[in-house]
C-alpha cells in the first residue's frame, strides 16, 4: 500500500447537471473513442472537486472524521453553481482533457476553506503513480497528473480556484471548435459529498467515503 493517497473531494452534481455532462461526454468520444477517451461511469464519475490532496494513508480515517465536523456546520443546499463555458487543459500533444466550467457560489468558497484547513494536519508530499488508482487500460499516471494534485494548494484553491467538471478527452482542434459555440448557461446544486482515489487525468475512480 502507498504511504500516500491522491484524493478527491467532490460534490456531485444534480441531475439537470448529469443530462448535461452525458451530452458533452458523447461528443469528446466522437474525437477520441474509448480508450484513450473515457466514458463516465464507476470510473470517471461527473463531480464537482472542491479539493485535491495526497493524504497520508494511515491517516485516512482521523481526515473523514475531519470532513464529517465540517459537514456537521454546513447545508448543502447552499452551494450552488452556474455552468457557463467549455474549456480544456493539454494533457498531452494535441490532446486536451475537456471540462464544464462553472462559477460556484460564496458558500463554496467557505466549504473549501474550511476543508484546507481541517485536512492539513493528515497532508502529505511528494506522491507517486502509487498514490492514485491504476487500471489496465491506465497502468501509469502522467506527470501533469501528480503535479495538479501537489499545486492544488495554493494554485487552485481560493481565488485561484476554477470549479468544473470534468467531461471527457478529445483532440485540440475539436475543443477549439467546440469551444467556439455558443454555450446555455445552467445553475444547479450539489446533491452530496463524497472523497475518491484519484485515476489518471484527475478522473474520481474510487469511492473511499460518501458523507450524509
Amino acid at each position: 500500500m502507498s504511504d500516500l493517497t491522491a484524493v478527491d473531494i467532490l460534490l456531485q452534481p444534480d441531475a439537470a447537471m448529469l443530462a448535461r455532462t452525458d451530452r458533452e461526454n458523447a461528443r469528446m468520444l466522437e474525437s477520441i473513442p474509448s480508450p484513450p477517451g473515457f466514458h463516465l461511469d464507476e470510473h470517471h464519475q461527473p463531480h464537482i472537486t472542491t479539493l485535491q490532496r495526497y493524504l497520508r494513508t494511515d491517516s485516512l480515517d482521523d481526515a473523514y472524521a475531519a470532513i464529517e465536523r465540517v459537514l456537521a456546520s454546513l447545508d448543502l443546499r447552499t452551494l450552488s453553481f452556474t455552468a457557463h463555458a467549455i474549456a480544456h487543459l493539454e494533457v498531452q500533444p494535441g490532446v486536451g482533457l475537456a471540462a464544464i466550467v462553472v462559477t460556484p457560489g460564496p458558500e463554496v468558497l467557505d466549504f473549501q476553506s474550511k476543508l484546507i484547513d481541517a485536512l492539513a494536519p493528515f497532508v502529505g508530499h511528494g506522491g507517486t503513480a502509487e498514490a492514485f488508482v491504476r487500471t489496465e487500460a491506465e497502468p501509469d499516471i502522467n506527470e501533469a497528473t501528480r503535479s495538479y494534485v501537489e499545486s492544488y494548494v495554493p494554485d487552485r484553491s481560493g481565488d485561484k480556484y476554477i470549479a468544473h467538471v470534468t467531461v471527457g478527452l478529445a483532440k485540440i482542434a475539436d475543443l477549439t471548435r467546440m469551444e467556439a459555440e455558443p454555450f446555455e448557461p445552467l445553475t444547479f446544486a450539489a446533491t452530496g459529498v463524497s472523497i475518491y482515489r484519484l485515476g489518471n487525468n484527475g478522473t474520481a475512480a474510487a469511492q473511499l467515503k460518501s458523507f450524509s
